[in-house]
C-alpha cells in the first residue's frame, strides 16, 4: 500500500514540475544560446533571478518526482 503513496506523491511532483518548466522553461544555464543580461541591481535583473530560480524548482520537481515513481514501481 505504501508503494501507492511514493508513485501518487511521485506523479504530482513530476506533474507540478512540468508544469512550471512548461511555463518558464529551462534555466538559462541550461538552455542553449546566448543568456539574458540586465543591469545590476534593476527590476529586470530580479525578473530574469526570479524566473531562473522558478525554472531551478521546477527542474527539481519533475527529477524528483520522476524518481520517486521509479522506485515506488520497482
Amino acid at each position: 500500500m505504501s508503494e501507492f503513496w511514493i508513485i501518487a506523491l511521485g506523479l504530482g511532483m513530476a506533474f507540478h514540475g512540468l508544469l512550471i518548466l512548461w511555463v518558464g522553461g529551462l534555466p538559462h544555464a541550461l538552455s542553449p544560446g546566448e543568456s539574458p543580461s540586465a543591469e545590476k541591481g534593476s527590476p529586470e535583473a530580479f525578473g530574469l533571478f526570479w524566473l531562473d530560480q522558478y525554472s531551478y524548482i521546477g527542474l527539481v520537481l519533475s527529477l524528483a518526482g520522476l524518481g520517486l515513481v521509479v522506485w515506488g514501481i520497482l
